[in-house]
C-alpha cells in the first residue's frame, strides 16, 4: 500500500531476503571477505554468526548471486532441527539426487558418485546449512563426516555454517574438536552503527525508486537506529511500519515522532523492538523525581490518537472501493 502512495517500483523493507537491496556495510563487507577467503581455501568449514536479523541469509544469498553457476554447485538446508541421518538426507535433495527410502550407506555413496562426477566436470560444491545453532551434536558430527570424502586426493565439498552466537559456545565443545579444527575461516556479524543505519535505510528506499518523498528528519533516522539497534531486519520491520503510517495519514515526511510511536506500538504489538523509556534519574534536572506514569500516559494518548487517525484514513479509503453492482434478476 504504502508503495503505490509513495510511488516506490519495489517494496523498499520486505523481509524476505532480496539481493537487489545488498548492502555493504563495512560488517558486511568485512564478513563477506572471509567468505571469499575461506572459498579460495576449496575445503572446510566456513562459519559466519550473528544476531537474529543480522544478515547472515542475505549475505550468503549475495555471495551465491555473484558464484560461477558453471563453478559452483549449492545445495541450502534452512531447516536444522534434524537427526544426523534427516540432515544427510536434505544435503543429498538439496544437491538434486534421490533419497527417499535409501538408507545411510546408499546415500554416501550417491553423494560421492556425485562429488566425482562434479569434479569431473570442473564443478565445486558447496553445502550451506542456516540455523547451525539447532543442530544436535550427531548433526553436526554427520557434516564433520562429509567433509572427510575426497576426490583424488581433494575434498570436493566446501560447508558454510550460518547460525547465532550461541554456536559459538556449541563449537567449543570437546567432542567437536576435529569438526573445529577444519574451520578455515569464521566471522561474526555485528550490527550496523548509527551511520550506516541510515546509510542501508537511503540504500533500500533509492533502489525502491525513492525520489525524496517522504523525506526524512535527520532525527528520524537516529530514531530508528536507537529502536532497532542496528539489526537489518528490526530496521526493515519498523521502516515498513513508519512508512505505511506515514501513507495512512498522506504524510510527505516521516518524522522522530512518528518512528518513536511506532516502535511504541511493535514493542506493544510483537516485541521486534526496543521500548523507548524514560529517561533515567540523574538525566533529570534539580534531581526531579521519576515521572514514569505520566510518561506512559502520554505515550498511550499519542498511540490512542495515532489509531484512531490510522482507522479514518482506512474507512476513507474504503468509503473510496466502488460498490459492486447487483445482479440484474
Amino acid at each position: 500500500m504504502y508503495a503505490s502512495f509513495y510511488n516506490f517500483t519495489a517494496v523498499p523493507f520486505q523481509l524476505t531476503p532480496d539481493t537487489r537491496f545488498f548492502f555493504g556495510s563495512s560488517v558486511h563487507s568485512r564478513a563477506i571477505a572471509h567468505l571469499v577467503y575461506g572459498l579460495s581455501q576449496e575445503e572446510g568449514f566456513i562459519i559466519i554468526t550473528g544476531e537474529v536479523g543480522a544478515g547472515k541469509t542475505t549475505l550468503v544469498e549475495q555471495l551465491c548471486s555473484q558464484l560461477d553457476a558453471r563453478t559452483f554447485t549449492v545445495s541450502r538446508i534452512a531447516t536444522t532441527q534434524v537427526s544426523g541421518d534427516d540432515l544427510l538426507r536434505l544435503a543429498v535433495t538439496g544437491f538434486g539426487l534421490a533419497a527417499e527410502g535409501a538408507d545411510k550407506a546408499t546415500l554416501l555413496r550417491r553423494l560421492e558418485k556425485f562429488f566425482r562426477e562434479q569434479r569431473a566436470a570442473g564443478h565445486r560444491c558447496l553445502l550451506v546449512v542456516d540455523e547451525v545453532q539447532s543442530l544436535s551434536i550427531a548433526a553436526l558430527e554427520e557434516l564433520r563426516m562429509l567433509s572427510n570424502i575426497a576426490i583424488d586426493g581433494r575434498a570436493p565439498l566446501q560447508t558454510i555454517l550460518l547460525g547465532q552466537p550461541q554456536f559459538r559456545r556449541t563449537l567449543g565443545r570437546s567432542d567437536l574438536d576435529q569438526l573445529r579444527q577444519r574451520v578455515l575461516a569464521s566471522h561474526h556479524l555485528g550490527p550496523l552503527t548509527e551511520a550506516e543505519t541510515r546509510a542501508y535505510i537511503e540504500h533500500r528506499l533509492h533502489t525502491a525508486g525513492w525520489a525524496g518523498n517522504p523525506a526524512w528528519e535527520d532525527a528520524a533516522f537516529a530514531a530508528v537506529f536507537r529502536h532497532s539497534g542496528g539489526l537489518p531486519r528490526r530496521i526493515n520491520t519498523l521502516c515498513s511500519r513508519v512508512l505505511l503510517l506515514g501513507a495512512l495519514e498522506e504524510s510527505g515526511e516521516i518524522t522522530e515522532a512518528m518512528v518513536n510511536g511506532t516502535a511504541q506500538e511493535l514493542q506493544q504489538d510483537i516485541g521486534t523492538v526496543t521500548e523507548a523509556a524514560p529517561p533515567p534519574d540523574h538525566a533529570r534536572p534539580n534531581g526531579a523525581p521519576p515521572q514514569a506514569i505520566a510518561f506512559r500516559l502520554a505515550v498511550l494518548e499519542q498511540t490512542v490518537a495515532r489509531r484512531e487517525r490510522t482507522f479514518r484514513r482506512l474507512m476513507n479509503l474504503l468509503a473510496e472501493l466502488p460498490t459492486p453492482s447487483e445482479p440484474s434478476s
